[in-house]
């Protein structure tokens, strides 16, 4: 799975990822030139043998150009490789406008926002133009009038592609103004007549013009709003009140949207979603191994995380998604992991300044808060009422049962029970205030240790950290096997396993 880095998100939420692969552009000297060489008139740009190239047939072009040169389109994107990314490449090729359909927190936004990473690196634009229109086709009244009047001299500017991305959440005060366009009282107070097309103040479509514009949670839209785009979509030209623009708009329009059936705000219309060529579905992360590679890419940690916890705290999610006890139309959104991953973190940092360690790692003890802070972030079904403590007794028997998973598949085939009989008889004392050191020098000598260590990623470190980390959780999988008993001193709140 491939997903991009943390914006959502994102992003939401979520910033316009600055993701540049310049390498994607199939490029001439005129196309992305050097900042002392590019053209600055329309002259010099027909010179230099610039090729004027739509943004449909940019995007297209520029993926292929990857494709066939063996590099990844989509770099830093997870888990999408063998399913949504050929889906969502065969509509870009085909020059579709796209819906993006999922779940929230599957990375719907990021996926979008990384196609800013086809566009050309630079784009030549006319010098003050509102709409940023090509030299070679200018389309407002204003740019054809400074075009036929300065010819050759028309003053360009060079845009680059992070510039060309205009992003919009849909809200339910969203108006026509907004993404269209009304006519600006200012220039009509200025003396021009009502019938004057340039005293139109643009809305955010007719300025991603030669752009791409991504809508986000298009349902939420209104459907007198979402109206307004149907003439963009097809005929590419702007209604305001009651001027017709012919304007040849430039656009691709991507969308994301969640399921109807959770969507109870809204809907897409029906002419809409016909104009739209491509409706592509996202997922949640098939595979475990994915699900780590996406936290460890998007969680911004305080402390380190071995890998095996953040295994547990994927394992922890996709037991979420399978749960009956959670509203699945809502879905657990991957936020859910990267903000269990960073409470994981901030609890070893935690206990970094009440103890003295120098570095803070995160043990599988720190896990136990995950359920206590997060527990706001899900949706159950009718029926686990908060107040009953059931919800938190579902999540802390999945987070036992996503520790035990992952310690099977780390430690399967070694033989602890030499572990277990050590520590029956000398009992090892852990906590969220037991440093590090104090674990393991409370552990037994045994070669058995030494390969749980190796497995977990802790041989080879002197810092006691790594050791206790991985101890803990050889010994968390004997307390669930029921061959260690464990308990919890309340006063010290400290755990003893023995």
């Amino acid at each position: 799975m491939r997903w991009c880095q943390r914006e959502f998100f994102c992003a939401a939420h979520y910033c316009l990822s600055r993701v540049s692969v310049a390498c994607l552009s199939r490029v001439s000297v005129a196309n992305v030139p050097d900042s002392h060489q590019r053209p600055r008139t329309l002259g010099e740009l027909r010179a230099a043998g610039h090729r004027q190239r739509g943004v449909k047939d940019e995007i297209r072009g520029n993926l292929l150009a990857a494709l066939r040169a063996g590099r990844d389109p989509w770099p830093g994107i997870v888990g999408f490789g063998d399913t949504v990314l050929p889906q969502l490449e065969r509509a870009l090729i085909a020059g579709h406008d796209v819906v993006l359909l999922g779940e929230r927190g599957q990375g719907k936004t990021r996926l979008l926002r990384s196609l800013v990473a086809l566009l050309d690196e630079w784009a030549p634009v006319i010098a003050g133009s509102e709409l940023g229109e090509h030299p070679y086709q200018p389309i407002t009244p204003v740019s054809r009038r400074r075009a036929a009047e300065l010819g050759d001299e028309l003053p360009i500017t060079w845009r680059h592609r992070d510039e060309r991305y205009t992003e919009k959440l849909a809200t339910p005060d969203t108006s026509v103004a907004d993404l269209i366009g009304d006519v600006d009282p200012v220039k009509v107070a200025e003396g021009r007549s009502l019938g004057d097309p340039e005293t139109i103040h643009y809305g955010l479509v007719p300025r991603a013009h030669r752009g791409i514009v991504a809508i986000n949670e298009l349902p939420d839209l209104a459907e007198r709003i979402q109206v307004a785009l149907l003439n963009v979509m097809e005929e590419r030209d702007i209604q305001v009140r009651g001027y017709t623009l012919r304007l040849p708009l430039d656009v691709l329009l991507v969308a994301s949207a969640n399921p109807e059936d959770y969507t109870n705000r809204g809907r897409i219309i029906t002419p809409l979603k016909d104009r739209f060529g491509a409706e592509v579905r996202t997922h949640y992360p098939l595979e475990v191994a994915d699900e780590v590679e996406l936290v460890a890419q998007e969680a911004r940690l305080v402390a380190q995380v071995p890998t095996h916890l953040l295994e547990v705290i994927a394992r922890f999610a996709r037991q979420l998604r399978e749960s009956s006890a959670v509203d699945q139309r809502s879905g657990v959104s991957a936020r859910f992991a990267i903000a269990a991953a960073e409470i994981v973190a901030a609890a070893a940092l935690r206990r970094s300044a009440l103890t003295g360690e120098d570095t803070p790692v995160a043990r599988p003890v720190d896990l136990d808060t995950v359920p206590d802070v997060l527990r706001g972030k899900l949706e159950f079904e009718s029926g686990f009422d908060d107040d009953s403590g059931r919800r938190q007794e579902i999540m802390d028997h999945l987070l036992r049962k996503a520790t035990a998973e992952t310690a099977r598949a780390r430690l399967s085939g070694l033989d602890l029970n030499p572990l277990a009989e050590a520590v029956a008889r000398r009992p090892v004392r852990t906590g969220e205030r037991v440093p590090a050191a104090d674990v393991v020098s409370a552990l037994p000598r045994l070669n058995v240790l030494t390969e749980v260590a190796r497995r977990l990623s802790a041989h080879g470190t002197e810092a006691p950290g790594p050791m206790a980390s991985a101890a803990e959780l050889a010994l968390e999988l004997l307390f669930l096997t029921r061959r260690l008993a464990k308990e919890t001193e309340d006063e010290t709140a400290s755990v003893v396993y023995g």
